[in-house]
Order: C-alpha cells, then sequence, then structure tokens
C-alpha cells in the first residue's frame, strides 16, 4: 500500500489499496492519523500544569482524560491551536483561529467550567483527585479507539 494524498482530507494522509490488473480505478480509503506523540505529551503536560494552576482536578475516570488530552493533540497537529474536541464546528479552522474554544476556553479562564471535563472543580461529582496523568496511561486509555 502507498500513502497518497487525499483530496477529501486535506493535508490527511490517505491508504489507496494496490492497483490489480489494468484498471485505471482505485479506491482512496481514509485513515484515522493519530496525534504525535510530542503534541501528546504536550498536552498531558499542559493539562497537569493548568489544574494544578486553576485548582482543578481530572475526571475520576482517567479514560475521559485521556481522550480529551488527545484530541487536544489531535487538534494542535491538525489545526495548529488546542482547539476543544468536545464541542462540534462547521469550520475548525476559523474557530481555532478565533481563540474562543482553545484549550483552556473562555468559559474555563472565566468561570472554571470545562465542557470536557478535563479540568474539574473540586465540588463536581466527577472530579477525582489526581492532577496528573502518564503517558502511558494515555496510551493504554485509548489503545482501542
Amino acid at each position: 500500500m502507498t500513502l497518497q494524498a487525499s483530496s477529501f482530507a486535506v493535508g490527511m494522509p490517505a491508504l489507496a489499496p494496490p492497483r490489480l490488473g489494468r484498471s485505471r480505478h482505485s479506491c482512496v480509503v481514509r485513515a484515522k492519523v493519530e496525534p504525535l506523540d510530542k503534541s501528546v505529551e504536550i498536552m498531558r503536560k499542559f493539562s497537569e500544569q493548568y489544574a494544578r494552576r486553576s485548582g482543578t482536578y481530572f475526571c475520576v475516570d482517567k479514560g475521559v482524560t485521556s481522550v480529551v488530552i488527545k484530541g487536544l493533540a489531535d487538534h494542535k497537529d491538525s489545526l495548529g491551536a488546542p482547539l476543544c474536541p468536545c464541542r462540534h464546528y462547521d469550520d475548525k479552522a476559523a474557530e481555532a483561529a478565533q481563540g474562543f474554544w482553545n484549550c483552556p476556553c473562555v468559559p474555563m479562564r472565566e468561570r472554571k467550567e470545562c465542557h470536557c471535563m478535563l479540568f474539574l472543580t473540586p465540588e463536581n461529582d466527577f472530579a477525582g483527585t489526581d492532577q496528573s496523568i502518564s503517558l502511558e496511561e494515555i496510551r493504554e486509555s485509548t489503545a482501542n479507539m
């Protein structure tokens, strides 16, 4: 299989099956591109630091924390900014450029309201006691996604 640029996903590599016989037609299959380990590590460290600085905690279910951190890393890679991965956007690039939903988003900075449940205040029923998570925990929690 070879990597080809797909017109359907700008900047996202896609896997194309090998051509068989003399057929001029080939299907392009989109491949899920994982965020770079470096980006995941950057967002992991940022999240730990921000949780400590803001007096918030990660979700008692570290799987939630892992998915959000990985989503932030993916957006950092693809958009250049850690756009909140838990919202729907008609135009992600425009939203990232505007900055309102870049992590920590305005609601988090102003009112400590995190839609993603990444940064939870101690009184939140889902708040755990941790302000740290390892890269290995993130890998384990997201391995089958």
